[in-house]
């Protein structure tokens, strides 16, 4: 005869927290083993990439895990990519050099308002 499993279930409905693994004990026994749920990896902000260099935990075992774990020596180490980092870098630098453009153009259109109204006279 087949040898049967024995539940000691945590509730009776099929959820994805209430998943069993069938586990032979060393006495020869079937039992029923509750599988904890798999870590995701973080993903970035921006483009929703699994983040390299950060462990792939629970949300609860963050707490229990050292920040090198957590982070990577970057700035915005545990929540952007490289890449986003990088393209928000040259994105700020840019909008500072069209500022300093658009001050530099107006600088010279009032000159050369100052130039014709001297001239006229």
């Amino acid at each position: 005869m087949a040898q049967r499993v024995t539940f000691r279930r945590r509730n009776p409905y099929n959820t994805k927290s209430n998943k069993i693994k069938v586990v032979k004990t060393p006495g020869g026994i079937l039992r029923a083993q509750h599988v904890k749920k798999l870590a995701s990896r973080p993903k970035c902000g921006d483009c929703g990439i699994a983040l390299p260099g950060v462990a792939a935990l629970r949300p609860r075992q963050y707490a229990s895990v050292s920040k090198t774990h957590k982070t990577v020596s970057r700035v915005y180490g545990g929540s952007r990519c490289a890449n986003c980092v990088k393209e928000r870098i040259v994105r700020a630098f840019l909008i500072e050099e069209q500022k300093i453009v658009k001050k530099v153009v107006k600088e010279q259109t009032e000159a050369a308002k100052k130039a014709e109204k001297k001239s006229k006279k």
